[in-house]
């Protein structure tokens, strides 16, 4: 899937700014309704877009706590089946497979310390876990971001 510079201004508009209607997006980008359109509807269905819900922040919603956890699994015991496993702990936001001494790298948010040694317990009873080894996040210097890399990708 090639991802152009249009694709890439269309992209940021509705980043900046995800309740624009197409019809004034085409305006503000100077291209046809019908182009707008078509370029989000395509890079949906390629899975460039992923989704166009809210971005929640967690802490607004009461989990202030971010924590990374890194997993070592039984041999044997598969990644999907621990992972699906932890897909349902809520707290939980991702997996994935990692290289290294460890298996998985889960970032998980609680309400307080307290709070997430409760979580860090749910995901330890996991079926196929060895060992967990967790840290806490003191701040977020840059949050998860893709548009840099989208105009870089497009710029050249």
């Amino acid at each position: 899937m090639t991802v152009d510079a249009l694709d890439a201004r269309i992209l940021d508009l509705f980043a900046a700014e995800p309740r624009v209607g197409v019809l004034e997006a085409s305006r503000r980008l100077g291209v046809a309704r019908g182009t707008v359109q078509a370029r989000l509807d395509r890079l949906q269905r390629d899975g460039v877009v992923r989704g166009w819900g809210p971005d929640v922040d967690t802490a607004a919603i009461g989990y202030p706590v971010t924590a990374f956890a890194t997993l070592q699994i039984e041999q044997g015991s598969g990644h999907t089946t621990v992972a699906a496993a932890l897909a349902a702990i809520p707290e939980v936001l991702e997996v994935h497979t990692i290289t290294g001494a460890e298996d998985l790298w889960c970032r998980i948010v609680a309400r307080s310390n307290a709070d997430l040694q409760r979580v860090i317990d749910q995901v330890v009873i996991v079926q196929g876990i060895q060992r967990a080894s967790t840290v806490i996040a003191l701040a977020e210097q840059i949050p998860h971001r893709v548009l840099p890399l989208l105009r870089a990708a497009t710029s050249k």
